[in-house]
């Protein structure tokens, strides 16, 4: 089907007018859709003159292929095959064949201002563009995604990247900018730490310094963003931070993960029912009390640090009963009960007189002449 190669890699800001959104999938992406696309010609009309020209046999497999009959499912070589009783290779061949007489016709060679609009409209967008990010602005439905996806692959001016374990499938105008976006995503994701979480504005800033032999004409907000989501290895998370995908800061597969966002974003303990209610009221998830609970009692990144208060791992809180605690921060020596508090407030969240009737219980810790504490 199209032309296809592969490479690939990130992005960063300034600010112009060219368009955003967010997504997953991958893509449907974070910070990347194209802007609806305002062309002066009617692509059906198009792609109607175009196939007409073509044989009979390759116009049906190449209506089969791109969905540009009264359905809009695109049929693979194998069940095309099937229908007419011939091998994958030879359908095609015979595609290949059709989008040839496509590219030979008259009417392809009057469509010059048309295809040249088309490719301007990407070169706006970045001359780099995530293919369903693209496909989405030119089209509100699939008959019209699979319109232009045929113009795309019959247009000589247009290089489709095929998805790789690094990046989404993409089209480019530009192989020179291509290439260096390739290369800068690569160079932005080696450059984060595994935990590393960066604002908007910290990892478009990041991705700039990569991006310094580009045309400055692309260095805008919305095609850095754009361009951010050509990456399967960086990803933002529902708050706009930025990091590696993996992390557990970016990645939300569940009620664990939006806790721990929510936690983390709080900077202190929370109480269990109260995670779930600002799950439910920042993501619009919902969020069970019950079930949040458990979700915090089963997952190791959070720690009970208090009655129903849950803190997180990475902040050094310890899990245990409070003496537990005491007797790690003492260890072998001995402290003061100032010390004593201090030390097991940077761990756990509990309050001073709970440390100490565990601290003057005789069976586990004794006072020392000199005033302070030790494990018994």
């Amino acid at each position: 089907m199209p032309k296809q190669n592969s490479s690939a890699k990130k992005p960063a800001a300034k600010k112009s007018g060219a368009a955003s959104k967010s997504s997953k999938k991958g893509p449907a992406k974070q910070g990347g859709s194209a802007m609806g696309a305002s062309l002066s010609f009617d692509s059906a009309a198009l792609v109607k003159r175009l196939i007409a020209e073509v044989p009979e046999r390759p116009r049906e497999v190449l209506v089969y292929r791109f969905g540009l009959g009264t359905s809009a499912e695109r049929e693979t070589l194998e069940a095309i095959g099937e229908r007419w009783g011939i091998t994958r290779e030879r359908v095609r061949q015979i595609e290949a064949a059709g989008i040839d007489a496509v590219r030979n016709s008259r009417a392809f060679s009057d469509s010059a201002e048309a295809f040249d609009e088309l490719a301007e409209y990407i070169k706006n967008l970045g001359g780099i563009v995530p293919e369903e990010v693209l496909l989405e602005g030119l089209g509100s439905d699939d008959k019209a995604r699979n319109r232009f996806r045929f113009l795309l692959v019959v247009g000589s001016a247009f290089f489709r990247e095929r998805e790789t374990d690094d990046f989404y499938a993409r089209w480019h105008v530009d192989e020179k900018t291509a290439k260096k976006v390739h290369a800068a995503l690569s160079s932005l994701y080696a450059s984060l730490s595994d935990t590393e979480v960066l604002s908007e504005g910290e990892i478009l800033d990041r991705f700039l310094e990569e991006l310094r032999d580009v045309n400055d004409a692309y260095k805008n907000e919305e095609i850095l963003k754009r361009w951010l989501t050509l990456s399967k290895n960086i990803a933002a998370n529902p708050l706009a931070e930025w990091g590696r995908s993996a992390s557990p800061s970016i990645r939300t597969k569940g009620i664990r993960d939006y806790a721990y966002l929510v936690i983390k974003r709080a900077g202190q303990p929370m109480h269990f029912s109260d995670v779930a209610k600002t799950i439910s009221s920042l993501f619009a998830k919902e969020a069970h009390v019950a079930t949040t609970h458990n979700e915090l009692i089963k997952d190791d990144r959070f720690v009970l640090v208090g009655r129903g208060l849950y803190a997180l791992k990475e902040w050094g809180y310890q899990p245990g009963v409070v003496r537990d605690v005491i007797k790690e921060v003492i260890g072998k020596k001995s402290m003061s009960r100032e010390e004593v508090i201090e030390a097991v407030k940077k761990v756990r969240y509990v309050k001073d007189n709970t440390i100490l009737v565990n601290l003057n219980d005789p069976r586990y810790f004794k006072r020392n002449k000199n005033g302070t504490y030790s494990v018994a």
